[in-house]
């Protein structure tokens, strides 16, 4: 039997009279890379925030590593989510970020882990910098230092090449291929197909708040692209 890394059982969410996602059911199992592609306001980034333990579900469940989300909140640190928001602190540098969140986590070496993680990303020499200073492009690739400095079995991932530039782009597409590699589970939302794509054991897409294609995949970019075309078109 596969084991299940993320289970949604017949999770929704409302907003008032609005409907953010109808029941869903999803299931990943641990090692696969799932890409959530839709139109803006779909649903994307609701589905991701359920499955962090962000915000609650109006109904239905969330199972993380077969753990309830809402019941054992422990579990959440089997995630590591990369938002709109990175979550860095302003005024400290890059790794006193990284021994924060190795803090709040309670990382066992972490200093190493720091060490190793700032120079996978690119940012050893730039470590005792504050980030204040930093481009979109530092921010994004510290951001995604912060998401795994714990070394969580998932990675959630909403918009990660929004605002960056096409050496940070594939600096960070070095960076996930490895994350990949080594194991981990990805549910990432994107409109960056072209890049997406090589990386994805499966797709989603998501309209309306519902899901309406669930499939593996091995395609290249211009699959996807024309795969999100020929949905949007049967929908409208």
């Amino acid at each position: 039997m596969v084991a299940t890394d993320i289970d949604l059982q017949k999770v929704s969410k409302r907003f008032g009279a609005l409907v953010a996602l109808h029941p869903t059911e999803l299931s990943i199992p641990k090692g696969q890379y799932v890409l959530i592609i839709g139109s803006n306001g779909a649903g994307k980034t609701t589905l991701l925030r359920l499955t962090a333990g962000v915000s609650r579900p109006s109904s239905g469940q969330v199972l993380i590593c077969g753990q309830d989300l809402r019941t054992n909140t422990d579990c959440r640190a089997n995630i590591g989510l990369l938002s709109h928001h990175s979550m860095l602190y302003e005024d400290l540098t890059a790794e006193e970020n990284l021994l924060f969140f190795s803090k709040l986590y309670s990382v066992e070496e972490a200093n190493l882990k720091i060490e190793r993680s700032l120079e996978l990303i690119g940012l050893s020499r730039w470590r005792h910098r504050k980030i204040n200073g930093f481009s979109r492009g530092m921010r994004q690739r510290l951001a995604i230092a912060r998401a795994t400095i714990h070394n969580p079995p998932i990675i959630l991932l909403d918009e990660p090449y929004t605002g960056l530039d096409p050496m940070a782009r594939k600096t960070l597409q070095n960076l996930l291929i490895q994350l990949k590699d080594h194991g981990h589970t990805f549910l990432m939302a994107t409109h960056r197909l072209e890049e997406a794509a090589p990386l994805a054991d499966r797709v989603i897409v998501i309209e309306s708040g519902s899901i309406v294609f669930d499939q593996t995949w091995q395609g290249t970019g211009r699959d996807l692209v024309k795969l999100f075309e020929v949905r949007k078109e049967q929908i409208l």
